[in-house]
């Protein structure tokens, strides 16, 4: 399948949204286009460094559904959406929090409204023995995973056939390659990532800052394109999506497959304890 051109102009899908269950920020979100809900995870109020997430339901025009906690699991950088062959739907996340609150594994379960789970409720797999920050992205076209990960303090992607890591085959993956060309700046913050075909896309920018990040510049986002089979950058642009927005802090990449192919990207807006999110995506343009 064609990569996304990253240089086509991003419209606008869901706009400074308030129904998120916990007043914090998005993290990361993923879509059931089976059954049209977007999932969207948030650190729980005062949860950082626990790992505490929440985890919404959403239907496809912002409205929510549902949610489910996760105590211990980690930051929510990764989220990913699986349909198994028997029709499960399974959501993925990290899990097993370290002492900084990111995930040393990652970990799959079944979304059910009003739940809690703990760590020792799940299967945690540790698929990079000694790696931090275990995060993880679903491509649902090619059934694939990537497990952004952390080796000594290092990002890297590893890619594996979906089915096979389910399986507990974390030997033959598919690729490994550093994480690199996510923005011009190096220190600026990495913001969320997304697996799709032959391609895996990047997030990175911080928010508006009076002095650093003002918003008459329209922000520092930036978001860019691996080959997974080369792991060599293939495209970067800055977005000026959504800024007009209040705070705009870039958080989450996904992809929509239907109607047409949309890379998604989150956005948080609105005052500390009361944060609102909105996202925009860039159409796919053969």
């Amino acid at each position: 399948m064609d990569r996304f051109d990253l240089s086509v102009a991003s419209e606008r899908w869901l706009w400074k949204k308030d129904t998120l269950k916990e007043p914090t920020v998005l993290q990361s979100f993923a879509l059931d286009e089976v059954h049209k809900h977007l999932y969207v995870l948030q650190i729980v109020w005062g949860g950082s460094e626990a790992g505490d997430l929440c985890l919404n339901r959403l239907d496809l025009q912002g409205k929510r559904l549902g949610h489910m906690y996760l105590r211990g699991f980690g930051h929510g950088v990764g989220i990913g959406v699986q349909h198994a062959p028997d029709g499960t739907l399974w959501i993925w996340t990290e899990c097993a929090a370290s002492e900084g609150g990111y995930g040393r594994g990652v970990t799959r379960f079944r979304f059910f409204p009003g739940a809690t789970r703990e760590v020792a409720d799940v299967n945690v797999r540790f698929p990079i023995p000694g790696s931090t920050g275990n995060q993880p992205s679903i491509c649902q076209a090619t059934g694939r995973i990537a497990v952004r990960h952390r080796v000594d303090d290092v990002p890297r992607y590893r890619i594996y056939d979906l089915a096979a890591f389910v399986a507990g085959d974390y030997t033959s993956h598919l690729a490994d390659f550093p994480q690199t060309g996510t923005h011009p700046d190096p220190t600026v913050p990495f913001q969320g990532f997304a697996l799709h075909g032959d391609h895996l896309y990047q997030l990175a920018g911080t928010p508006y800052d009076p002095q650093s990040n003002p918003p008459a510049g329209r922000g520092d986002t930036h978001v860019s394109c691996l080959h997974i089979r080369t792991g060599e950058p293939v495209q970067r642009e800055r977005t000026e999506a959504g800024h007009s927005l209040s705070f705009r802090e870039p958080e989450g990449l996904a992809v929509r497959r239907t109607p047409k192919p949309w890379l998604c990207m989150g956005f948080a807006s609105g005052a500390v304890g009361a944060r609102e999110f909105s996202v925009y995506y860039k159409p796919h343009r053969p």
